[in-house]
């Protein structure tokens, strides 16, 4: 006869190899935000179509067994090369008439991490960020700072007149008008971008990308190149990338507070929906976040009007850009 003991180990480790097929079969993931907000009607579609582009890319190289950082930094510089949203191509514009762009990366199996904040004539901003987490000792390198590193690793400059599109030069022109209310009007297109994924080994990463507010002052930094408030990963919880007023962000620690949630044993959508609720009660912020956990549950969360977002996982493409919308499609269709 089989002893109890032996029938309980027995069980208990079939529980455990249920669970780990499980956690298999969802991963890879990837969850792509394309900023909160109010997405103009001549805009919407372009945006719904550059993000699922940018799950799509990313979601490729899951599949071959790539990285979640090799992913996130690839979905974003979809979108960084996509003059839809604000960040690379497309960024929005100072008060002076220029771009100036924040951007982040971090790795949740090291917690390692890279961030530029205000540079100029880089088409991807968020690869410049994961050269200074692989090849400095430093978080974060700012301004002529960062644009010196990018030249010493033979990144490239682009001509600051190739990331300005129509569209930013005609929004910085309107909001330079004296009873103009730039921040206000950030609203109006809130196109920051972001990713987050888990590869098929668990790790998870998150990187964001934007071109800041509208006729924002020379220098200004907002969330997104800020650890814990513009994205945050650690494999021990999970993944955030936000979206939002950057000032409103920073002032609750966005990505981390909605991890905080998760360590409390919330589930990723909960926990989204908290950090959120939190942000609008405690500083009027309105926003957006992609959130993941090291099995695979996700969740892309805001309290904003919309926000285009895409997932891929089980090779299957979500999208939305209203609350409670899920379309989904294979992730081969067109």
């Amino acid at each position: 006869m089989v002893s109890r003991a032996l029938l309980a180990d027995f069980v208990a480790n079939s529980d455990i190899c249920s669970h780990n097929i499980q956690v298999i079969a969802m991963l890879p993931v990837i969850v792509v935000h394309g900023g909160a907000g109010v997405v103009p009607n001549e805009k919407s579609k372009e945006s719904t179509a550059g993000v699922c582009a940018a799950a799509r890319s990313g979601y490729v190289i899951l599949q071959r067994r790539g990285s979640s950082m090799d992913a996130v930094v690839e979905a974003v510089t979809k979108m960084e090369n996509n003059p839809s949203f604000n960040a690379g191509c497309g960024s929005v514009l100072t008060n002076n008439g220029n771009v100036e762009m924040d951007a982040i990366v971090m790795d949740g199996k090291t917690l390692a991490c890279g961030a530029v904040s205000a540079v100029r004539n880089i088409a991807n901003p968020v690869q410049l960020a994961r050269l200074v987490m692989e090849k400095t000792t430093h978080t974060c390198l700012t301004a002529h700072g960062a644009n010196d590193f990018a030249r010493a690793m033979g990144m490239p400059e682009v001509p600051q007149e190739s990331l300005i599109t129509k569209y930013a030069r005609m929004r910085w022109e309107k909001n330079l008008a004296p009873d103009a209310k730039p921040v206000e009007c950030q609203m109006g297109k809130m196109g920051t971008v972001g990713a987050v994924a888990v590869d098929i080994e668990g790790n998870v990463a998150c990187a964001t990308s934007t071109g800041g507010i509208l006729n924002k002052m020379e220098g200004r930094v907002g969330d997104t190149p800020c650890i814990g408030c513009g994205g945050f990963a650690d494999n021990q919880v999970g993944a955030v990338s936000t979206t939002g007023h950057g000032e409103a962000i920073m002032k609750v620690t966005l990505a981390r507070l909605i991890l905080f949630h998760m360590e409390q044993g919330q589930s990723v959508e909960a926990a989204s929906d908290l950090g959120l609720a939190y942000m609008k009660s405690r500083v009027q912020g309105l926003g957006g976040v992609v959130t993941v956990d090291p099995q695979g549950q996700w969740a892309a969360r805001f309290s904003s009007l919309q926000m285009a977002w895409a997932a891929a996982q089980k090779d299957t493409l979500h999208y939305g850009l209203y609350t409670g919308e899920n379309f989904t499609q294979g992730i081969d269709e067109p």
